[in-house]
């Protein structure tokens, strides 16, 4: 698993990510909405973490800068 995200795209996700658990927390958003934005959170806040995205691999998509061979 190489990782395909930079630092700018983890940044957003994280802070994406922490915006929709302080609304889910603050029940200013809930209901079925509420719980698949907090698993969307999830998903973000995993791949910023591991600096991989499932999705971009089959879009060939890479936000990381090049390795130094």
């Amino acid at each position: 698993m190489k990782k395909n995200m930079g630092a700018a795209d983890k940044i957003v996700r994280f802070i994406i990510a922490a915006a929709i658990a302080v609304l889910y927390l603050t029940n200013v958003i809930t209901g079925m909405l509420g719980t698949v934005l907090l698993v969307l959170a999830i998903v973000f806040l995993l791949t910023s973490l591991i600096s991989f995205c499932p999705l971009y691999v089959p879009f060939g998509i890479k936000t990381s800068s090049k390795e130094k061979e």
